[in-house]
This record gives C-alpha cells, structure tokens and sequence, in this order.
C-alpha cells in the first residue's frame, strides 16, 4: 500500500495546493470508488505529522482509492476556509478521476469526528454546486453538532474528549457565530433534500451517538437514501478518536462496500 503525503497536483489554480495521502489496497478494481477522506482530530490537530489513518487504510484495502487531505495544515482549522479547502479537493479529484481510477469511477467523501462534520458540509455543497457529481458520503460519527448537547454526549468525559470538543469547536467557529451556517454545523440545516446518499456510522457507547442518529433520521425523512449502522457497546469503537482500530474494522468494510454495491 503507498501512505506518503504529497502535494498532488490537480489544479494549476489551487493555490496553496492540498497535501493528499495516498492509500491503495491490493483490491484495486479497474474502476474503483474514489474516497475523499477527511480526518477527525477535533478541529485541532495541524500539520501532517499524523500517523497513517487506520480508517484510510481500511477503505483502501476494502477496494477504494483514498486521498486523505491535509486541510488542516492549509486552513488552520478554521471556519469557512476549512470547508474551501475541502471542497476544493473534493472538486479537483471529481474533474480527475481517470488519474487515480477510470472513468466511471464513482466519487465519494468520507470523515471520522472533526472530519465527518467536514464531509457532511461537503454533502451540502456539492448538492448545491456540484450536482450530480458525488456519489455518496461516509459519516463516522460525525462531531456534528456545536451545542453538545445530547444525552450520549454526557458519556464524553469518560473517555476524555468533552473539553476537546468544546475547545474544538470554539475554535472552528471562531467569533462567526458559524454554527448558523449549515455547512458549518450540517445537523442545523433546515434543507437536507437532496444531498447524496449517507452511510452514517457509530456505536451504542459512543457520545456522539445521539447526533449521528438524529442527522440519519433527518437524511431519511428528508428523502436521502441512508445507511445507518451502530457497533455494540464495548467493540472498541471509540478507539476511532485515537486514530486506533479494533474488531470492528471488518464490518466497517463489509459496510462499506455493501453500500457502494446498492449504488451501482
């Protein structure tokens, strides 16, 4: 598998370029899916001296062609130009797919914690200025919603994440007052019609349980073709926020390629 961070360029007009991570698995197809992947960390951690995603390398070896980008080091974690500069790399690798598979390779954004929110936003984007273009978005447990606010959420001290989130998204927001913004904070969207379709993951001890099923439910009631899949309770999932793996990494595969199948 090739892990190596690069400015990989796709557009001369990208100024300053992204850094993608590459990851291909064995399992490479003759078209096979493109997954944009956005990294958790808060809204805090910058800079690219991150050890290869656990996440990345799992979808790779399930099939995908993954770009991880670094819009942390570019944006400095900060609302909105962190979403430009996602966006930005979502929209170079749509106009360049026959450089990393074919054709008809489907596109699709995926991100963990700090990223899933990213890749939610990205959703709503591309919805509205890329229609048609993105196949489907991977949300793992999404740190979704700036009020924190949520029962599950009371579990997040447990494991030593409440006052990071906290300092996370005071961060991200900034004094913007962002969360106002669907994109900023996709769980106060009012207009989720229409977006691609979701496959949203998290577990039953997972603090960010509870606005990972709402944002789901909203998807569906609002028409998204959803995939929602929750890990038992003490299946380690909460090691994600630790950049660790654990017994439910093949079922995420499995997941994951299941819901790309429903697509074609």
């Amino acid at each position: 598998m090739s892990v190596q961070w690069e400015n990989i360029k796709f557009d001369q007009v990208a100024k300053p370029p992204v850094p993608m991570r590459l990851y291909e698995g064995a399992a490479k197809s003759k078209a096979p899916p493109l997954v944009l992947y956005l990294r958790g960390g808060a809204f805090l951690n910058e800079g690219r001296n991150e050890p290869e995603r656990p996440i990345g390398k799992a979808l790779a070896e399930a099939g995908a062609v993954v770009l991880e980008a670094d819009y942390s080091s570019v944006s400095r974690n900060l609302f909105p130009q962190t979403m430009e500069c996602a966006f930005m790399a979502l929209h170079c690798l749509a106009g360049r797919r026959k450089q990393f598979g074919s054709a008809k390779s489907r596109i699709f954004v995926a991100g963990d914690e700090a990223g899933g929110n990213i890749a939610a936003g990205i959703a709503l984007k591309a919805r509205d200025q890329m229609p048609g273009e993105l196949s489907g978005q991977i949300l793992l447990s999404p740190m979704i919603d700036p009020m924190m606010a949520t029962a599950s959420f009371r579990k997040a001290d447990k494991i030593g994440m409440g006052e990071r989130w906290a300092e996370g998204w005071s961060h991200y927001l900034g004094s913007h007052c962002g969360f106002q913004h669907p994109y900023a904070a996709p769980c106060l969207c009012s207009r989720l019609s229409g977006v691609a379709p979701a496959l949203v993951v998290t577990s039953e001890d997972d603090p960010l349980h509870d606005e990972a099923v709402a944002y789901a439910e909203r998807l569906a009631a609002s028409g998204v073709r959803v995939t929602q899949k929750i890990f038992p309770a003490g299946c380690g999932w909460t090691g994600i926020y630790k950049d660790g793996g654990g017994k439910w990494m093949d079922a995420l595969c499995a997941e994951f390629t299941g819901f790309v199948g429903k697509l074609n």
